[in-house]
């Protein structure tokens, strides 16, 4: 019997994803009983059976993704301005299509959604991709590699600037919940300052540092920040208030304004703006913002990556003729291993303190704004 493989690129896009694409679609035509159907722009494509052959011939190296992609949720779909559950949609889609499997490839919200459907009676598994490489249970994801190279690059070119200045520059890396972009950036262009959303920074501490790299006669400083990069006092802050609803609230009132503090404080940008003005306050030295935002998605995947992805999306098709579903399919000591989805979906890889690279980073000199 003919197996029918359906597949779809969700959430940000990011260098590798045609590679795993093609990965997955020759692994699948050397079995002359398999079909592949893939599906445009995310989970739309599938609510609204946007269905096309994919191409595997020639992306290998292309950036972004052939299928296209999208943000939206078969369980939380914008309609008019009003959300709304469309599983039913998506699952009507996969029913008339006769798909045996649907792969999907995304990060941390693409995860949850394939475990939304895969308890809704699909068979589903996943690839982890993503320039964070924010997901648990894989050592890396699909993008990560490509993006961490763009972004030292970015600040090796803007050290010549920063020195010929002697200004303080302030590279904003993405990474809203982990740092591990500004992380790998940071220590790979020897930044003086790394910042990360897992280690609230002290501004005091922070300029401390620039002055005692002007003092040795160092008169500039480059500062890598990951875009959720968050002062103690901001901590702070929302700590107090979390507090003042406990003492008001209480029960599921109180708890559902925790998680309403915790959303706002986890999306929170625009931090990196009001450090660089604090910096220039504070020090008195022309202080300067690179963001690099979506550049970081962008251009061709690395070797590293498409090894990565191809890999990664043979795996994927072997796996599933071994008779795994609801897997998604990482990496974890250097071996590929399938991971149940709900080990995975809505769950972050938080740097720890204690982190090998934070501290290599210190033995060397790099300052976090902290008391480390």
């Amino acid at each position: 019997m003919t197996t029918r493989i359906g597949i779809l690129t969700a959430g940000s896009d990011c260098p590798g994803l045609n590679a795993a694409i093609r990965a997955i679609g020759k692994a699948a035509q050397n079995d002359s009983q398999t079909e592949l159907i893939a599906f445009q722009d995310g989970f739309l494509g599938l609510i609204h059976d946007q269905s096309m052959q994919p191409a595997l011939s020639g992306i290998l190296t292309l950036g972004g993704t052939t299928l296209g992609t999208s943000r939206e949720q078969p369980q939380r779909v914008s309609v008019k301005g009003q959300m709304q559950d469309l599983t039913d949609a998506a699952i009507a889609t996969y029913r008339r299509h006769k798909l045996d499997v649907l792969i999907c490839l995304g990060g941390v919200e693409t995860q949850s959604t394939a475990l939304h459907l895969s308890r809704n009676g699909l068979n589903v598994m996943t690839l982890p991709k993503g320039i964070d490489n924010d997901l648990v249970m894989t050592d890396t994801t699909i993008g990560y590699d490509t993006a961490l190279s763009t972004a030292t690059e970015a600040i090796d070119r803007l050290h010549s600037t920063a020195y010929s200045h002697h200004r303080i520059i302030l590279v904003e890396i993405l990474g809203r919940r982990c740092g591990w972009l500004t992380l790998g950036a940071g220590i790979a262009g020897g930044a003086d300052v790394i910042i990360l959303p897992e280690i609230p920074y002290d501004i005091e501490r922070i300029t401390a540092a620039i002055m005692e790299r002007n003092e040795e006669n160092k008169r500039f400083s480059i500062i890598a920040v990951s875009e959720g990069g968050i002062s103690k006092d901001t901590v702070e802050f929302f700590e107090r208030t979390k507090n003042v609803n406990h003492q008001v609230r209480k029960g599921a009132e109180a708890e559902q304004v925790d998680r309403q503090l915790n959303q706002i404080e986890g999306r929170m940008t625009g931090n990196t703006i009001f450090l660089a003005n604090q910096l220039e306050k504070s020090t008195g030295l022309q202080t300067r913002i690179t963001i690099l935002g979506h550049l970081l998605r962008g251009g061709a995947p690395s070797a590293t990556d498409r090894v990565l992805a191809t890999d990664l999306g043979t795996a994927c098709v072997r796996f599933l003729r071994q008779g795994h579903t609801g897997v998604m399919v990482g990496t974890q000591g250097g071996h590929i291993v399938p991971v149940p989805l709900d080990q995975v979906a809505g769950k972050y890889k938080i740097i720890a303190p204690d982190h090998p690279y934070i501290q290599s980073a210190r033995q060397v000199g790099t300052n976090f704004g902290d008391e480390g």
